[in-house]
């Protein structure tokens, strides 16, 4: 096999030592809200709603933000930055996703299942990314070569069969049955109730699929994301062997950026979970097949 190039082997270089510095930059940013956020765990905290009442957001979102925000372009100014809260700002190379908070309502009511969520990007690639779990102490990251957990590098591992498998979804919700109807979705949930061994509702779509690359839970699924969301945990799954399925749910065009799309299928190394995929899949045609439906009837009337 003919050897690469010294230019190529030099970017190669010089990529990668980039990816590490992002991935350095997002760990160190979610550490920086470590504190005030923990502090304000389980106190006494006033929130408010966004979409509905199942949108919660709080104070605390919003100033971890800010400082994940000003810390990003302190340490790299040729940014842009997406953040749940705040929207987008600045206009550089590297583009930033950040979710101060995912699982905002489990950090509000004092359940133990949240984390930060930061995302490095350069040219639709996702290059680097952490995930911290303040409570645990955990911190999850990946640049271009790895995923580690805590510095230590990161395998995921799943059981082969889905009947002996945990499964974590937040689907349904109420946003689901207006998407699929009450009966669609509560039969799907109920397939998946039936052929899981163990099925979880924990509440953060970030910090389950790093469960899934830690290889703690088999499997994840979700049809409501965000690239703030899951952009980080899908740098952090690949690289540690796991698979990431993405779904467009007729939101966003076929072949865009896994992390852009709003449904996924998560799975450890090893998985093997037909059921899982059918029913998935099928959640993601059916919103599809509505969404072409809506388009021609806008045509229609046009």
């Amino acid at each position: 096999m003919q050897s690469l190039s010294p230019k190529i082997n030099s970017v190669t270089a010089e990529a990668m030592s980039r990816s590490t510095r992002l991935m350095d930059i997002t760990k160190s940013a979610a550490l920086a809200v470590r504190a005030p956020l923990l502090e304000a765990f389980r106190s006494d905290m006033s929130i408010d709603y966004k979409v509905d009442l199942h949108d919660i957001v709080t104070i605390h979102d919003k100033r971890a933000e800010t400082t994940i925000r000003n810390f990003i372009l302190d340490h790299e100014p040729n940014s842009a930055i997406m953040g749940e809260e705040g929207g987008q700002i600045g206009n550089g190379e590297i583009q930033w996703y950040v979710d101060p908070i995912d699982g905002t309502a489990n950090f509000a009511r004092g359940l133990a299942f949240w984390c930060i969520s930061i995302a490095a990007v350069i040219d639709s690639n996702v290059v680097a990314g952490a995930i911290y779990d303040p409570v645990a102490d955990l911190m999850f990251a990946a640049d271009l070569k790895a995923s580690y957990l805590n510095g230590a590098p990161l395998h995921s591992r799943s059981v082969a069969e889905e009947t002996r498998a945990t499964l974590i979804t937040g689907y349904p919700v109420s946003r689901d049955f207006r998407l699929d109807g009450r009966d669609f979705a509560l039969a799907n949930l109920g397939e998946l109730v039936e052929t899981f061994s163990t099925l979880r509702r924990p509440g953060s779509a970030a910090l389950s699929i790093a469960h899934v690359a830690a290889g703690w839970t088999d499997a994840a699924t979700g049809f409501g994301v965000n690239a703030w969301d899951v952009a980080a945990a899908t740098l952090i799954l690949k690289n540690a062997g796991g698979q990431y399925e993405p779904l467009t749910l007729g939101k966003v065009a076929e072949g865009s950026a896994d992390f852009l799309c709003p449904g996924y299928i998560a799975t450890g190394e090893g998985a093997n979970y037909p059921t899982l995929e059918r029913v998935a899949r099928s959640i993601s045609q059916t919103r599809i097949a509505k969404a072409v439906q809506q388009l021609d009837q806008k045509s229609v009337r046009a």
